[in-house]
């Protein structure tokens, strides 16, 4: 009976460091995660092998693992900027990013977890003030905000794929002008307008005059023709085929008493 402490507490001790030295071996990794292994006796971070996926993993309990989200995730920024002309613009734009998965090791060893601050946020920046100081704020404004937006992606992305991070897009949501700015961006495209309703209008007048000129034109060259053709041979025989026909009435008197210097009978009376 004396004997049985001094052998159960052994026991005891080898059971509570192997309970110990499990709970630091077993490592699980979440969903849309992924562990970065660092040795701690074999040279350090583990780059030469792709990181350790979803699921549970055992691990020497000398090393650790540094878990990654490697899902898109987003990074919205407001920044201000300056246009070509020196003027001050607000900015408001997101990016959507993820490590690259395969150089997770890379990442962790050159940038560490706070990768977002040390290069995503900066190389952003960069891109958007020398893309923005390349424009006016009129362009900007205007239908030439898409062109920026694919400009500060492609300036960002160059950046990022030297740091082992991959950029999916950049939105940029919106665009703050000073008040006076805007002010003067909006009557200046009210007047260009207006302008073009007016230079519409004239062309319009002025097809509808050629039109009238045209017609008047056809007209006139028609009554020529016509005049051309009525010799007096034509206009005696017309007055012959009227007479006829009056004379053929049964309600009609015609006295014809010659002809006049056309050649035409004159109708002196009808009844």
């Amino acid at each position: 009976m004396e004997k049985l402490p001094k052998i159960a507490l052994p026991v005891i001790f080898i059971v509570v460091v192997l309970i110990i030295l499990l709970a630091k071996s077993a490592v699980t990794i979440g969903s849309g995660e992924a562990g970065v292994l660092y040795k701690t006796f074999d040279n350090g971070v583990v780059t030469d092998k792709p990181p350790l996926g979803e699921g549970f993993h055992i691990i020497a309990p000398w090393n650790k693992v540094i878990v990654y989200e490697v899902r898109q995730q987003e990074l919205f920024e407001k920044m201000k900027v300056l246009s070509s002309n020196g003027l001050e613009i607000q900015i408001d734009a997101s990016a959507w990013y993820e490590p690259v998965y395969d150089q997770l090791g890379n990442l962790h060893q050159s940038l560490g977890e706070d990768y977002l601050q040390r290069v995503i946020q900066p190389a952003i920046r960069s891109a958007a003030r020398s893309v923005i100081g390349r424009y006016t704020p009129d362009d900007l404004y205007s239908t030439k905000r898409d062109a920026i937006q694919v400009e500060i992606y492609e300036e960002t992305k160059k950046i990022l794929d030297k740091q082992y991070v991959q950029l999916n897009e950049v939105l940029v949501r919106d665009v703050t002008l000073p008040p006076t700015i805007k002010e003067a961006i909006e009557r200046k495209l009210k007047q260009e307008q207006e302008s073009l309703e007016y230079e519409f209008r004239l062309v319009t007048a002025a097809k509808e005059a050629e039109k009238v000129i045209i017609e008047a034109k056809g007209k006139a060259d028609a009554n020529k023709i016509l005049s051309a053709s009525l010799t007096d041979k034509i206009l005696q025989d017309k007055g012959i085929e009227a007479t006829i026909k009056l004379a053929e009435s049964p309600n009609s008197k015609v006295i014809v008493i010659g002809s006049g210097d056309s050649g035409m009978p004159i109708i002196l009376g009808n009844q």
